[in-house]
């Protein structure tokens, strides 16, 4: 009797665990692109989704590179199939994640072109992406073109 009510509590847990995991992916059709690091997901059940990408900072639209980064994004996601691992939720209610579009990783990508600084909010905990951002400098990818480009958070800061 004990070793049935176990394994039927471990059944409930596994269960748990899988519904936790599933909710914490969407999957869908990439149907916008706000910027370069702000897309929206259009599941089966018709709902959308607005997702910031997660660890990574695009110029604003407003912004030297703005419009060439909101492009880059919609090349590699816009109409595409996308899954988006959740990681958290942001101040303005945004699902942040890592997206896959098409089979890329989007967040890596943007970083890589050189067209989204990585970002951690936490200096010692640098962001995952901190070494494909120095390549992408190295390489003068994007906005590393430029001498010194103006990171998104001191020009939004700067227009408060």
């Amino acid at each position: 009797m004990k070793a049935a009510l176990m394994g039927i509590f471990v059944l409930i847990l596994m269960l748990a665990v899988m519904d936790t995991a599933q909710a914490n992916t969407i999957t869908g059709r990439v149907v916008g692109i706000a910027d370069g690091d702000t897309l929206t997901v259009l599941d089966s059940s018709n709902t959308q989704t607005k997702v910031r990408l997660a660890h990574i900072d695009a110029p604003e639209n407003a912004q030297a590179f703005g419009s060439r980064s909101k492009e880059a994004l919609s090349t590699l996601c816009f109409g595409k199939p996308a899954s988006v691992d959740v990681v958290d939720r942001d101040k303005y209610g945004r699902t942040v994640g890592v997206v896959r579009c098409a089979g890329q990783q989007a967040n890596r990508k943007m970083v890589e072109l050189g067209l989204a600084w990585a970002y951690g909010r936490n200096p010692k905990k640098p962001s995952q992406f901190t070494s494909v951002e120095s390549e992408a400098r190295r390489a003068r990818a994007g906005l590393w073109v430029d001498a010194s480009p103006v990171p998104p958070w001191q020009f939004r800061r700067a227009r408060k």
